[in-house]
């Protein structure tokens, strides 16, 4: 990892490239995106069948794209024990976190004879995207699942690709049946996200799609949005840890590595005012990638977004962490409850030495589906508002409406807009002179 002074500069040179990892900047994998949503716009589950051939080589049909309960029941006999046992822990703490975020509608009445409130309900259907191929992520499904159910989305579907025998990994299907997905099929890739967008015959259409995916899987995401809701368009996963002379540099270095080795545009973040502590977290980093067993990736990533940055006071340290706005964001200062107090963009902090960032990946119970590419100024982790919607009810009386009515139409016709006038001014018509009429 580079060790760099933190000034203006050198923060808006390390953002220009983390930015530079946005999904957006991929025009070329676009354009295969865009032919394959295409596809599956036009030719359903033909275009489908075809492509699931095509990347997962494996040919599935109608009769066998959607996982039975007997692969269900088989995955529970495959699954290693202890792990279902830790899913099922995780899953408590997953739902208690969520269902402490859930809202209800609400009205208010006033004399005057108005009703005004908020009704809340959920999504009818929601389709849930889990990635496949080397990495395997039984807690995404979990994240994904539990705010969905514990909003009332009425159905749950689940795509996720299958192997070459047309198997799906045994602890992903344990985690969907465990969270209560409703059904699940072999698809993945963007020819999967086009499915839920549009539906075919073997899937349904969904009104939102959430999780995460490669690059194709967010482009896709990114494409269909407005025919159906996203959560968002992950970029790759990142971490910054905010530490001061105090931190356990052997800690630190751990956690930074912890999201390295997610993949090679992966970046980690150590800002410090400590150059000691940075030094020392830099030979911690170096005997770590003699015995971590994805050393390669972590070594590529770290060369390319890891930086440590060396502040001359916490609040120059800190306002680097505003600016920078990372997805994972820990905090091991004298005082972290303090120091959080100064955070403003984060997508999820931990405090503490005790708190490293896989706590929140796994067991925690609050959604490690977070912002990415700063997009934490302005975004919120996954959550049970994002499989809700909120319709506005409103109610007048006669007595209510005849008391403002004059009011509305004079802000309608304001805006030139006589047919609203008109819309209010009907309901009042006998009441005025016929010479006003």
């Amino acid at each position: 990892m580079k060790i760099v002074q933190l000034t203006d500069e050198t923060r808006a040179d390390i953002q220009s490239r983390l930015l530079k990892r946005n999904p957006a900047n991929y025009k070329e994998q676009q354009g295969a995106v865009d032919a394959i949503l295409k596809e599956i716009r036009e030719r359903g589950d033909e275009a489908l069948f075809g492509y699931t051939e095509k990347f997962d080589h494996i040919r599935l049909t109608r009769d066998t794209i959607q996982v039975t309960e007997e692969e269900i029941k088989e995955a529970y006999d495959l699954a290693d024990p202890d792990l279902i046992d830790v899913i099922r822990k995780a899953l408590v703490n997953i739902r208690n976190f969520h269902e402490k975020q859930v809202r209800q509608s609400w009205f208010t009445e006033t004399p005057a004879g108005t009703i005004l409130g908020q009704r809340v309900t959920p999504l009818s259907r929601v389709g849930v995207y889990v990635p496949g191929g080397k990495a395997v992520y039984p807690s995404s499904v979990l994240m994904n699942i539990v705010p969905a159910k514990v909003a009332g989305v009425g159905e749950i579907i689940m795509t996720t690709p299958c192997g070459r025998d047309g198997k799906v990994n045994p602890a992903v299907l344990v985690a969907a049946n465990e969270a209560g997905a409703d059904r699940i099929f072999k698809a993945g890739g963007a020819q999967a996200i086009a499915a839920m967008a549009y539906g075919t015959c073997c899937i349904p259409k969904v009104d939102k799609i959430v999780g995460p995916g490669n690059i194709f899987v967010a482009l896709a995401k990114r494409a269909v949005y407005g025919n159906v809701s996203i959560d968002s368009v992950a970029g790759p996963s990142e971490i910054l840890v905010l530490a001061d002379e105090t931190a356990n540099p052997r800690f630190v270095a751990a956690d930074l590595l912890s999201q390295a080795e997610h993949d090679e545009l992966a970046s980690a973040v150590l800002v410090t005012t400590s150059r000691d502590l940075a030094e020392a977290v830099e030979k911690e980093i170096d005997g770590f990638l003699k015995v971590l067993g994805r050393a390669e990736i972590i070594k590529k990533s770290l060369d390319q977004f890891g930086f440590m940055l060396i502040a001359d006071t916490m609040n120059d340290a800190v306002d680097a962490v505003n600016q920078i706005a990372s997805e994972h964001l820990e905090i091991v200062t004298a005082n972290p409850f303090e120091t959080m107090t100064k955070v403003k963009n984060a997508g999820a902090i931990f405090l503490g030495s005790y708190s490293s960032e896989p706590l929140g990946d796994y067991f925690a119970g609050p959604n490690h589906i977070l912002p990415t590419n700063g997009t934490a100024k302005f975004f919120s982790p996954l959550s049970v508002d994002d499989f809700i919607k909120k319709s506005s009810v409103i109610h007048y009386s006669e007595e209510a409406l005849r008391a403002v009515h004059e009011d509305i139409e004079r802000f309608a016709k304001c805006e030139g807009l006589t047919a609203h006038a008109n819309s209010i001014a009907v309901r009042f018509e006998d009441e005025k002179p016929e010479d006003m009429r």
